[in-house]
């Protein structure tokens, strides 16, 4: 509410959108042959649940994603959307499809050998009779854009998307311990080279930009440079499309694809982390008025490899703990919210950044210490 409601008197929504990747484990039940699932069963019990979001199929056999709806739900909404579908979709996958051989659901960054295949050279759709095992890694994405007072997304401006996607890439090593709340998340970044699966895995496994990087900017185009925005607009008698429209600036937005599936993601944090980026960004654009803002070069940064460091690099824990962007940016917002004297009036403690950061880091010095 805070942050929401400082951006709302500064003139601007910010929309976020989460996606989240999981698998199932099943057995077969029908002389070998597994049954697919029908999801439309589980998306209407999360409408039933006030949850603004679908089941759909994903690309690995068994693996599923779970995607945002666009129902113009606030950030907050959207963080409980999230919470509550980490919660709930195991159960329901349970109560559901237990009768269909399901009998596991996973939300983890990495399913071990959880499908067998090797993509043929060259190809991202066609199987070679090889069948190792491939080690699925489990993704949450962030989508994040920006509404002015007119409606209009400050992400198709040249300059503001520039900007915003330049704060993620600045803040995203300082907070990864975030959106890699887990061990295993730091495994899931290494799976391409350690198994040799770079063909058959397209996550990414370090900081970067562009259009196709791990934190990317969409206008015009996607991560598989598609046409964005794109709608059909004539269908021939066969149901083809013979013609489309499109509005791709409705549909630019940062994709922060770093996040690794767990039931340790603090969505609450991280559209706190993504809130706190748009406020940077924001603040900015207010000073560069309509002066160009200047695209910065960035090169690609590694990622710590483990939650805790080993005396030569430092961990995603002691970044975190050593970093001062994260609170000193909430106390300040904080402290600007308080004078401008906004209603309603927030019962938060003083020094609201130092608290949830000092409350994120006692809880892996606790587990630590164990």
């Amino acid at each position: 509410m805070l942050l929401q409601g400082y951006l709302e008197h500064l003139g601007y929504k910010a929309q976020i959108h989460f996606e989240l990747e999981g698998c199932y484990q099943a057995r077969d039940i029908e002389h070998g042959k597994e049954k697919s699932l029908d999801y439309k069963t589980i998306n209407h019990c999360l409408r039933q649940l006030d949850i603004d979001g679908e089941i759909i199929e994903e690309y690995w056999r068994h693996q599923w994603e779970y995607v945002s709806l666009f129902n113009g739900q606030s950030p907050l909404k959207e963080a409980l959307n999230l919470s509550r579908a980490i919660e709930k979709i195991p159960q329901l996958f349970q109560q559901l499809y237990s009768k269909d051989g399901v009998t596991k659901t996973l939300i983890q960054p990495v399913v071990w050998c959880g499908d067998q295949g090797k993509l043929a050279d060259g190809s991202e759709q066609i199987f070679t009779h090889d069948t190792r095992a491939v080690h699925i890694p489990n993704a949450v994405q962030l989508n994040v854009s920006v509404i002015n007072t007119k409606g209009e997304n400050l992400l198709a401006e040249h300059g503001f998307g520039e900007y915003l996607q330049d704060c993620f890439l600045q803040t995203s090593l300082e907070c990864c311990l975030l959106y890699l709340p887990e061990e295993a998340a730091f495994e899931r970044l290494a799976l391409k080279t350690r198994y040799g699966l770079v063909q058959e895995l397209c996550s990414p496994n370090d900081i970067s930009g562009g259009h196709q990087g791990s934190i990317a900017l969409y206008r015009e185009r996607g991560k598989h440079n598609q046409n964005m925005g794109e709608r059909p607009l004539l269908y021939d008698q066969y149901n083809s499309v013979l013609s489309v429209i499109q509005n791709w600036q409705e549909t630019a937005r940062i994709e922060h694809r770093l996040g690794a599936s767990s039931v340790k993601y603090n969505p609450y944090v991280n559209v706190i982390y993504a809130l706190l980026n748009v406020v940077d960004a924001v603040h900015e654009h207010a000073v560069e008025q309509k002066s160009e803002m200047i695209e910065k070069p960035f090169s690609a940064i590694a990622l710590p490899t483990s939650l805790y460091g080993d005396g030569q690099e430092m961990g995603a824990v002691e970044l975190f703990q050593q970093s001062c962007w994260f609170s000193q940016t909430l106390n300040c917002v904080q402290k600007k919210y308080n004078r401008l004297k906004l209603m309603p009036r927030l019962d938060c403690p003083s020094q609201l950044g130092d608290k949830i950061k000092q409350a994120i880091v006692e809880n892996y010095h606790a587990v630590l210490a164990k």
